[in-house]
């Protein structure tokens, strides 16, 4: 059995995850859309421009031909902004081979379908569900290229394939869990940089831990009432791919969709954050998309729908604050 993995592409919790991979004894190619990127992983053991100072194992091969990169790949990890998934893994079905599981690590909802990422690798593919599989947790990408000691969930509609992932990417500092409920972590992992957005938006207007425990804890009952209206496992909400990843996004000034609400809290147009990062804030891209999917859905998403709006310029994170508290009262359970 192949014991080789493609990670496709080398963003910073692409470049993270292929070292979890290479740790956990499998060897890694790691596709850059950049030729001068993958030459200088390859000679200098390193991906200046997204971790710094970060030394990249051995068994971490980089490069830019992603035909090489899947040849003999029997795992196929895609970490590309989830916008731009369908385009590229339509380029790339000629170079998948015939039985490989396609792990998503993109946590985003497409626009336009409002389609999860695993839908979107099944219509592409044409994979059934045994293989294509979904990681999702608390999983920032300079704390696990730090290895500091970190879990997350591997889930697949197979639990045999969810447990074989599973062993594939245990290592000395990440610990995975598996799980079928591929539904319930994809929306998590979605909602929670929305989640992220309004939160950062509280913390940019100044406002202290009483306000972001709110949004956070509001953020999270959205999120379920969401996921489990299309099927997903509500302890899936209260797990790793739920609550953790929540908890990390929103508290850390590590997370991009945080760090990007914090600018809209200070003032920020949109545009403005976009033309002074590359980084790329799934939240700001998804928030549209999550808030059609729950009116599609007949669920109440304030969160979304406000988040959606400042991203739009269509409200002000001032604005925001003031219409979630002018909401009528309600019981908090229901």
């Amino acid at each position: 059995m192949s014991n080789k993995v493609a990670v496709l592409s080398a963003g910073s919790w692409g470049t993270a995850f292929s070292m979890v991979l290479a740790d956990a004894g499998n060897d890694v190619t790691l596709w850059a859309r950049r030729e001068e990127v993958a030459a200088a992983i390859n000679h200098e053991r390193e991906n200046a421009e997204y971790l710094p100072g970060i030394q990249l194992p051995p068994s971490v091969e980089a490069t830019s031909d992603v035909e090489k990169a899947m040849h003999g790949a029997d795992v196929v990890v895609l970490s590309m902004p989830s916008q731009t998934l369908r385009t590229s893994l339509t380029a790339w079905v000629p170079f998948l081979e015939p039985d490989a599981v396609l792990v998503s690590l993109m946590k985003g909802v497409e626009l336009g379908s409002l389609n999860r990422m695993s839908e979107v690798i099944h219509q592409v593919t044409g994979a059934g569900p045994e293989r294509v599989a979904v990681v999702s947790g608390p999983n920032l990408a300079k704390e696990i290229a730090r290895r500091e000691p970190a879990a997350s969930v591997v889930a697949c509609a197979d639990e045999d394939v969810a447990k074989h992932l599973q062993k594939r990417l245990h290592s000395p500092a990440f610990r995975p869990y598996s799980s079928v409920d591929v539904l319930g972590c994809e929306l998590g992992g979605a909602y929670k940089n929305v989640v992220g957005l309004a939160v950062g938006m509280a913390v940019g207007l100044g406002f202290g831990d009483n306000t972001t425990a709110s949004l956070i804890t509001r953020g999270l009952a959205e999120t379920a009432r969401l996921a489990m209206k299309l099927g997903a496992n509500p302890l899936t909400l209260m797990g790793l791919a739920g609550l953790g990843d929540l908890v990390a996004t929103c508290s850390s000034p590590l997370s991009r969709n945080r760090s990007f609400g914090e600018k809209l809290g200070r003032g920020m147009t949109t545009d403005e954050i976009y033309a002074s990062t590359r980084q790329v804030a799934e939240g700001a891209k998804s928030c549209a998309s999550l808030r059609a999917l729950a009116e599609r859905s007949g669920c109440d998403a304030p969160v979304a729908t406000y988040v959606d709006d400042v991203v739009a310029g269509r409200m002000t994170a001032p604005e925001m604050m003031d219409a979630i508290l002018a909401r009528d009262t309600k019981s908090e359970i229901g």
